[in-house]
């Protein structure tokens, strides 16, 4: 049993039509669950100043479907990547970060014991 889609001049991807009333939105974070059948993906958008996500839509594919968008999702962003520079995930500080987070007050320093005066 493989799971790579077949190649060659017989694979043809079916025509698809974009409504002209399609709502477009925007996302910058999604939630993933899973059953034993099926993936669930909650799209939302959390915005500066807002305490919830907003979920905007949810898309439900089968495990197949769902490893084949991953495919299709890892090989369009190595070409974005190749074109535009490598996409970074946070993760070490920034000079934002260190600017912007809240203020924490210096731990004092341990005391030291003096040093007895020479004579």
């Amino acid at each position: 049993m493989t799971d790579s889609p077949p190649k060659g001049p017989d694979r043809v991807a079916p025509p698809m039509e974009l409504p002209p009333d399609l709502e477009i939105e925007y996302v910058n974070m999604v939630r993933i669950s899973h059953s034993i059948s099926e993936l669930v993906f909650d799209f939302a958008r959390l915005l500066p100043g807002e305490g919830k996500a907003h979920i905007s839509s949810r898309i439900i594919m089968s495990p197949l479907s769902a490893k084949l968008f991953f495919r299709a999702l890892t090989d369009n962003l190595s070409k974005y990547e190749s074109v535009f520079g490598a996409v970074n995930l946070p993760g070490d500080p920034t000079l934002a970060d260190n600017l912007f987070r809240p203020y924490n007050s210096p731990d004092k320093p341990p005391a030291t014991p003096e040093a007895p005066e020479a004579e």
